[in-house]
């Protein structure tokens, strides 16, 4: 199961109110509960689920410096101390995945879903298919896009061979007397881009739209501060922002170099450079397994997966059951059978199972960035083909005149 993945675990020490000592362990974070493990005997002292849990706070008193509370709803309170490597990291990844599941609460239903009706498959069929002609419309796309930038490098040789041409033309016009004619090869002159040939090979002048934004904690590097922010993912580019929507770095699409998914919630996504220190940005969030597979899809051939498959899909199905995109299921009205409460209604009968629900939520999220994908892919080209139409008519204007030239001194 997904709630039991470990998320996290740092070593820490454990105030016990009975026997009033500190007792040394490891605190573990999963998506839905915290629990501290004795490191001495191995037991489990405390085990409580977030849902619980009503504060979380950074507390400090006469005798202790620095020690991070939990507060339950019982109003008891658990004191941990001695945190590595720090207490602003442990409290910000802790309350990170509280405030998450707070706001993601939803009441579950106890009976089993019905078998799926043929409607329901055949939906699921119908999306399949389109996700793969999608993915097949985007491949030769983007082969059709490597293609038009061979044409547009073939183009920019060609005008600096007809630049070279010009020059010894120039330098085959001029008389043997005349003292300037050496000067031509001493200063060559350098192509100069032109805007539309710039913005074949640039990214796309079109709107940016986001793909998926998620809250997070963000490390950079192998530091251990964190802080709270958030990671975008748009069109062109990986944004991470940081504490008051501050930006950190922005990742232009080509320039990510590798996502490794270290478990189902925690990426790291590096920057390599040559002569200066990599870029690198570890990104922890709750809402993590929902953004794997929009990684996957942009960036297929460079996310490396450094746990079990099996465990990053379940959890991405538990976290893909959260959001209420229940609209496709039947809605069930709480009722009671004490007298002054509303009489008990049927249940209406769902659309789709809550599995295909959320594997038609995967597919549809993968659509989407792949629609967008296309989207950016065409506009690209287009600002291409606009760049090697004038390079062309540039170079037979040149071809021309350098003929026109050659016949002359013949």
């Amino acid at each position: 199961m997904s709630g039991d993945v470990c998320v996290h675990s740092w070593s820490c020490s454990y105030y016990l109110a009975l026997k009033k000592r500190w007792i040394p362990g490891s605190l573990s974070l999963t998506p839905h509960s915290l629990k501290f493990t004795a490191a001495s005997t191995g037991e489990v002292l405390v085990g409580l689920p977030l849902a619980s849990i009503v504060e979380v706070r950074k507390e400090a008193s006469h005798f202790i410096f620095s020690a991070i509370t939990v507060l339950e709803r019982s109003c008891l309170k658990h004191w941990f101390g001695s945190l590595r490597p720090s207490r602003d990291v442990v409290f910000n990844v802790i309350e990170h995945f509280w405030r998450d599941l707070l706001l993601s609460q939803h009441v579950k239903a106890t009976e089993v879903a019905p078998p799926a009706p043929t409607r329901g498959r055949e939906l699921m069929g119908l999306m399949t298919s389109t996700q793969r002609h999608l993915e097949d419309a985007a491949k030769v796309l983007h082969h059709q896009g490597e293609q038009l930038d061979s044409v547009m490098k073939g183009l920019e040789k060609m005008e600096s061979d007809l630049d070279v041409a010009g020059r010894l033309l120039t330098e085959l016009e001029s008389p043997s007397w005349w003292p300037f004619s050496s000067k031509l090869w001493k200063t060559p002159e350098e192509v100069k881009p032109r805007g539309a040939v710039s913005g074949a090979s640039g990214e796309p002048c079109g709107k940016d739209e986001v793909v998926i934004q998620v809250p997070a904690v963000i490390s950079r590097g192998a530091e251990s501060r964190t802080q709270p922010g958030r990671l975008t993912v748009l069109v062109s580019a990986l944004e991470i922002h940081g504490a008051s929507a501050m930006l950190l770095h922005r990742f232009q699409r080509a320039e990510v170099d590798s996502v490794k998914v270290h478990s189902p919630y925690e990426v790291s996504i590096c920057q390599r450079c040559t002569g200066k220190p990599d870029v690198a940005f570890r990104v922890l969030s709750a809402r993590m397994p929902e953004l794997i597979p929009v990684l996957e899809v942009r960036f297929s051939e460079k996310v490396e997966q450094l746990r079990d498959p099996t465990l990053l899909s379940s959890s991405r199905a538990a976290s893909l059951a959260r959001p209420a995109a229940s609209g496709l299921m039947g809605c069930v009205v709480p009722t009671g059978g004490q007298e002054g409460r509303w009489p008990q209604p049927q249940k209406a009968q769902p659309l789709l199972p809550e599995d295909d629900a959320q594997k038609l939520t995967q597919i549809l999220r993968k659509l989407k960035g792949l629609a967008l994908d296309t989207e950016a892919e065409l506009e690209r080209q287009d600002a291409a083909l606009e760049g090697i139409t004038t390079a062309v008519e540039h170079a037979t204007l040149t071809t021309d005149k350098h003929n026109r030239r050659m016949k002359r001194l013949m």
